[in-house]
């Protein structure tokens, strides 16, 4: 049976260019069946039918002289999010990572957000669903190191940097658990690289040994910052 690359058929199949084609499988939104398409470059059946998740709007939860809060999507990066309200990142999400992400709109305020940061006065709450049961209050305080060659990596180590995280259950359903996140550090992947320490990663995290998942089930549903709280109801597949 002929095949042909999953970019080329997502192609002529949605008339938009190869390239577009590839940024929608890398994005993560482009599924056969309910399964996701992980590879651009992989080989396919010519008669293949694709769905495309659509992603949802940038929503503006809050906005003021000095901060702006809005409800990030999944599928994209934070950058784009800056990039399309025209103000700079105060905190970063990863790319199917949903929920509250903030961004300054002045230098004074961005350095008294900063040293909130630093003395770990900011509270930042996250909703996940994770491949293992979680019964009681979890305390994880294990240092990361982060490998920053292409894309960031991040393990647990005793030459990184202090990681504080507290679970919490919400729900048992069957082998899964849904859980609130507690963090007052911010590390690259903290929540992942903790949960996965744990033996519990998160559904969709293909990185930290999740199982498969339409996207990664991870959610900034709340952060607490100087005299600002912001929060974000969870998504439909939550």
């Amino acid at each position: 049976m002929k095949t042909e690359k999953a970019y080329k058929l997502l192609s002529a199949q949605e008339n938009i260019s190869n390239r577009a084609a590839k940024d929608l499988i890398d994005r993560g939104v482009v599924f056969v069946g309910n399964k996701k398409v992980e590879i651009a470059r992989s080989d396919m059946k010519i008669k293949t039918v694709f769905k495309v998740k659509k992603i949802d709007k940038i929503k503006i939860i809050f906005e003021d002289n000095d901060i702006v809060a809005v409800d990030k999507p999944a599928f994209l990066n934070s950058e784009e999010v800056a990039k399309e309200i025209g103000f700079k990142l105060l905190n970063r999400l990863d790319r199917e990572t949903s929920g509250v992400l903030l961004l300054y709109k002045n230098d004074e305020f961005r350095q008294k957000a900063i040293n909130e940061f630093k003395n770990q006065n900011v509270i930042k709450e996250y909703i996940a669903w994770v491949n293992t049961k979680i019964a009681e209050e979890i305390e994880i305080n294990s240092p990361i190191l982060t490998i920053k060659k292409g894309k960031a990596y991040s393990k647990i180590s005793n030459e990184g940097k202090e990681a504080i995280s507290t679970i919490q259950p919400i729900l048992i359903e069957g082998n899964k658990s849904k859980i609130k996140v507690t963090i007052k550090t911010g590390r690259t992947h903290q929540i992942r690289v903790h949960l996965k320490s744990i033996g519990a990663s998160i559904l969709g995290d293909k990185l930290y040994g999740g199982k498969p998942a339409q996207r990664m089930m991870l959610h900034s549903s709340k952060i607490a910052l100087l005299d600002y709280i912001f929060t974000s109801k969870e998504p439909k597949e939550f």
